[in-house]
């Protein structure tokens, strides 16, 4: 059955797949992001897309765009918050303002879209809330601080959010991407390098800038790929609740499981030993 997508951050990257994608397998789209002209000739013109602009940092305009997409197409069944940006760094080189901005962008602007949406998703009484998530979710890692807290903050929002909208026939699901060949790493376009110079990680800083701007576009996943994967996922109609997406995605999160089950088994004694007498 036809549905009606709404993807975030649709106007590069991995949203311009998703967007295609859903379109190719028969459903209607709305695209937003900061420029619809720039994703309408980025998607290309469809008769079912309907392109909004939209901040997903402004709850008003998460409203607006909601109602655009009922407005045209009646209802919405799946909600792809997507948007994202990337402030790198080791966490003494990351300001307040741009470690709040991350949260502000990766953290709760998923919450102003998915706030606007689920109301018209309870009157339906049915719905998809996938969010794009990343294995820095699950995983942290180097040069990622501000990064991977704002994924491990979606992480524990959806796992919970799942509970809450269960009853009105509403699945969640987080989806976990390795690295893809996706525009996260474009300087200026989704990548915010480190404010602050603090000479004892100038060397490492440096290292790493150029480790990371060398790997832009030699990731070896496929966005395509991941893009077709989740409108499959959606249209099995049985969410799983976390789609950890690539090999390396999947050997990382496999050997941090081996590791903390590891740490469990070693310390089993002394945690037990915790209890009241």
């Amino acid at each position: 059955m036809s549905k009606v997508w709404f993807v975030t951050g649709a106007g590069r990257g991995l949203g311009i797949d998703i967007a295609r994608k859903a379109l190719a397998a028969g459903h209607s789209v709305v695209a937003t992001g900061r420029k619809p002209e720039t994703m309408l000739n980025a998607i290309g013109a469809h008769e079912n897309l309907l392109t909004v602009a939209l901040d997903i940092t402004d709850p008003e305009g998460a409203i607006a765009a909601a109602q655009a997409a009922v407005d045209r197409f009646g209802r919405i069944d799946v909600l792809v918050n997507n948007a994202g940006n990337f402030y790198a760094g080791y966490f003494e080189n990351i300001s307040p303002d741009h470690f709040r901005a991350q949260m502000e962008t990766n953290f709760f602007g998923p919450l102003n879209v998915t706030r606007a949406i689920l109301p018209i998703m309870r009157r339906q009484r049915a719905g998809q809330v996938i969010t794009v998530s990343s294995l820095a979710g699950l995983i942290g890692q180097e040069f990622v601080v501000a990064y991977a807290a704002s994924k491990f903050a979606l992480e524990g929002w959806m796992e919970s959010l799942r509970f809450d909208v269960a009853p009105f026939g509403i699945d969640a699901m987080v989806v976990d991407p390795g690295f893809f060949r996706t525009e996260l790493l474009v300087e200026g376009a989704s990548t915010i390098w480190p404010e602050l110079p603090i000479e004892d990680y100038a060397e490492r800083t440096a290292q790493t800038i150029a480790a990371w701007s060398g790997m832009n576009g030699q990731q070896g996943g496929d966005p395509a790929k991941l893009a077709g994967a989740i409108v499959t996922l959606s249209d099995s109609g049985k969410l799983p609740l976390r789609f950890v997406a690539g090999g390396d995605a999947m050997a990382a999160v496999e050997a941090n499981l081996k590791t903390v089950q590891s740490q469990i088994d070693a310390l089993r004694d002394l945690s037990a030993s915790l209890a009241h007498d």
